[in-house]
């Protein structure tokens, strides 16, 4: 069935953390664009999900499904206590724009994230945030042919920090989408903005840059809509952005108090994720592209940095580890310094850290937002018996709910089994105990750092309230967009092509766009799992503090 009409008929433009508050503190002139789209459309703020994180919530916003049906609630997928980077592969559910192909439509994908490695569809997909640089795109050597007609494309800015570089990345989004829609004439277009995020990790209240992206990213926008003139236009991000008001809490240093957590200093134990930062790879390239004398000089320091983790663990074995050589330095005032100078690998080499396999309950990333039990039968050395798994998970949910902040206040806003979250075939994936912190005001840290609470390390964080956009010829700007979730994009979109919604989504169609009613679509069957092998996105999470 060919329904295609020869025009582009919606545009779904993603803004990575956007929100009203971030775009209120932006001077009149900044984003004239987005203005003229909720002057004339109609906008609301859009409620994220609980993990509010990129690799979870895109998934959420593009199959309109919860956590526990799509797969991926965090940065890392687990297997036991071991980790990979998420990527396409750990999605089960499928993306609107595969659900358009169904139905005779053609779609262009640009920038969006954990869509790496891409799988066929009639269009054009240029993987985002997740993906390895110079990523396989959709079709196979579109790559290759992007960068001979637009220069170089990177999915992560160059890493100088330098505003040139965000802003670069912004243009290379819009060229490329501008190319693609050009050469494969779509009915359907998304294009993702990711640094309206990654500036406020990298450069916290840094509001000069921030406005410069964003004027960025607006004439992106603008030349969109120009190139392409799509009948309705979208504009839409995962969560939001704020400054953090609270604290920072220690949810390791928490159970090892209770003694749910065991500890281990040196040696194994928690991941040594942030280890990547070191990686020979860290700057996006192999190291035997590098000249010899270069490649000479990283060998020299990698035999160097070993035996100083040999001797660092060593240390941390008799009780000298990196949090007390830490806590030393801070009371001296070199802590940064000295932190700048010595590898991560060194430093992580001495650190105290979780003893997963005699562990009754830990937190495993920040970013699952919750707490993990070691049940036996599903980790490898677990030590919880099923037969008391809702006993010990009651008891800590009771225990965490009682949890205040150093000033008196409740520091959840929630404490919640994971069933309560999540629903779906997947839900087993999940951490078992969800925390909410109250308002998103507190930062919650897997580290063992020998205190429960301490300052934030980000002063910013993700809120639950992104934003939600929408002016065109099948949008009703009279209905208001109160209510509306992260959820009800994909049927709302799917609605503007007069395409029902999957039966199993989780969202509804928003009151914006008439409804066409659901429908059961074949299950996607998505069986194959592939490892993110690429230390580039490791070191890019670890540096953006995602992984800690």
């Amino acid at each position: 069935m060919d329904t295609r009409d020869g025009g582009v008929r919606t545009v779904v433009f993603g803004l990575d953390a956007a929100c009203h508050s971030v775009l209120d503190r932006l001077p009149e002139d900044a984003v004239p664009t987005l203005r003229s789209v909720f002057e004339t459309g109609v906008d609301a703020p859009l409620t994220s999900q609980v993990p509010p994180w990129t690799p979870s919530a895109w998934p959420s916003l593009y199959t309109g499904m919860n956590p526990g049906k799509h797969g991926i609630f965090d940065f890392l997928s687990f297997d036991g206590y071991e980790w990979d980077v998420v990527n396409a592969t750990h999605c089960r559910e499928r993306p609107i724009w595969e659900l358009l192909d169904r139905h005779g439509f053609r779609s262009v994908v640009v920038n969006v994230p954990v869509t790496h490695p891409p799988t066929a569809f009639d269009g054009a997909l240029v993987p985002g945030y997740m993906a390895p640089e110079s990523p396989t795109c959709h079709p196979v050597g579109l790559f290759d042919e992007l960068e001979d007609a637009i220069g170089s494309y990177r999915v992560y800015p160059d890493g100088s920090g330098d505003e040139s570089g965000y802003t670069a990345a912004v243009s290379s989004r819009g060229a490329a989408f501008r190319y693609l829609a050009d050469r494969f004439d779509p009915d359907f277009g998304f294009l993702q903005f990711q640094v309206t995020d990654t500036v406020f990790h990298d450069r916290p209240d840094d509001w000069e840059t921030i406005e410069a992206i964003y004027r960025a990213v607006d004439t992106e926008i603008q030349l969109a809509l120009a190139a392409c003139d799509p009948d309705n236009v979208f504009v839409v991000s995962d969560h939001g952005m704020g400054p953090l008001a609270g604290v920072e809490f220690r949810a390791n240093d928490f159970l090892a108090g209770r003694g749910d957590v065991r500890t281990v200093a040196g040696g194994d134990g928690m991941p040594t994720w942030s280890t990547v930062r070191d990686s020979e790879l860290k700057s996006g390239g192999d190291a035997i592209d590098l000249p010899r004398r270069e490649q000479a000089t990283r060998r020299v320091a990698a035999v160097r940095d070993r035996a100083l983790e040999a001797t660092v663990s060593t240390a941390a074995r008799l009780g000298l580890t990196s949090q007390r050589i830490g806590h030393a330095l801070e009371r001296v005032g070199l802590a940064e310094t000295v932190a700048r100078a010595v590898p991560t690998s060194v430093i992580r080499s001495g650190t105290e850290r979780v003893d997963f396999p005699n562990s009754v309950a830990y937190m495993r990333s920040r970013t699952e937002c919750g707490i993990r039990l070691n049940l036996v039968g599903r980790e490898p050395d677990g030590v919880v018996p099923p037969a008391e798994y809702e006993v010990v998970r009651s008891g800590l949910i009771a225990a965490l709910r009682e949890v205040e902040s150093p000033d008196g206040a409740s520091l959840f806003e929630a404490v919640l089994p994971r069933e309560a979250v999540f629903e779906g075939p997947q839900t087993e994936r999940a951490v078992d105990i969800v925390l909410v912190p109250a308002g998103f005001e507190h930062f919650l840290s897997a580290a063992i750092r020998g205190s429960v609470f301490g300052r934030p390390t980000e002063p910013w964080n993700h809120k639950m309230d992104g934003l939600v956009a929408a002016r065109g010829e099948a949008i009703d700007a009279s209905r208001s967009l109160e209510g509306a979730t992260l959820l009800d994009i994909a049927p709302t979109v799917l609605a503007t092509f007069d395409v029902p919604a999957d039966r199993r989504m989780d969202g509804t169609v928003l009151r914006i766009v008439e409804g066409v009613g659901r429908q059961d679509y074949p299950d996607p069957q998505r069986t194959t799992r592939t490892t993110t092998d690429d230390a580039t996105v490791e070191q890019r999470l670890t540096d953006l503090g995602y992984i800690e």
